[in-house]
């Protein structure tokens, strides 16, 4: 059973930061690509980063510049992802997921995390 457990969600003040980390386990080949969604109460999940095994980034625009994603890539650790958030605002407030996306398409989801970022 493939299960991706977040960690290091929280309340942070208005400039401050904070990094999350999702490890995966269960399953025995790296996914294709692993990434960050979040949700805020009255939205749509929205992409807020991935990250393929290519090495390919991609950033929703409210975060560039602000939010690093980063795998771990040892041996292994190879399906753990890192979302270093910095200069976050009251809107960066939402319930953080991860995700991971397998060669075939296949989405799995972590519990979520919350952050909460107070003005």
């Amino acid at each position: 059973q493939v299960q991706l457990v977040e960690s290091g969600g929280g309340l942070v003040q208005s400039g401050g930061s904070l990094r999350l980390s999702c490890a995966a386990s269960g399953i025995f080949f790296s996914f294709k690509y692993m990434g960050w969604y979040r949700q805020a109460p009255g939205n749509e999940r929205e992409l807020v980063a991935t990250l393929g095994s290519s090495g390919s980034t991609m950033y929703a625009d409210s975060v560039k510049g602000r939010f690093a994603i980063s795998r771990d890539n040892t041996k292994n650790t190879k399906n753990t992802v890192y979302l270093q958030m910095n200069s976050l605002k009251p809107e960066d407030t939402a319930v953080y997921y991860c995700n991971g996306r397998t060669i075939l398409g296949q989405d799995y989801w972590g519990q979520g995390t919350q952050v909460t970022v107070s003005s």
